[in-house]
């Protein structure tokens, strides 16, 4: 039991309150209180600081394992430096990316733009699963 649920709990025995008062405070303190985390969320609450991707696969009956730790910083980094690259160089990295089936447009990356795909990032988890795969991408 938190301390201020029982100072009410304790106004309440004393008579300085009634039970409908302390029924109304003891509301209040939990409107407040941030909800608990459910079990199934095992990574601490804050700012996220990696991308995570983590595959268990099956492939030609051996099993193949990938557990990747990306530090966010790395990407707001590379979206940095990825402003300084001039134009006509931008235009034949898109052009081989393309040719590979990479259909991504780095001029179109944004600093200011990777700021909110992080923050939504924070609150995602992807799983797939299929019969001989398990994909799970998550932040941290």
């Amino acid at each position: 039991m938190n301390e201020q649920r029982k100072d009410i709990l304790d106004m309440l025995a004393e008579g300085k309150i009634t039970a409908e008062e302390a029924e109304q405070l003891i509301a209040a303190l939990e409107r407040d209180q941030p909800p608990a985390a459910s079990s199934l969320d095992v990574r601490p609450k804050g700012k996220a600081k990696y991308l995570r991707v983590m595959v268990d696969a099956l492939e030609n009956d051996e099993p193949t394992r990938v557990n990747v730790r990306v530090p966010l910083q790395l990407l707001r980094a590379g979206v940095r430096l990825a402003a300084l690259i001039p134009p006509q160089a931008l235009g034949k990295a898109n052009a081989e990316l393309s040719k590979s089936g990479v259909p991504f447009d780095l001029t179109q990356l944004k600093p200011e733009q990777l700021e909110a795909l992080v923050e939504h990032l924070d609150e995602m988890t992807v799983e797939v699963d299929a019969p001989d795969a398990k994909v799970r991408v998550f932040c941290e």
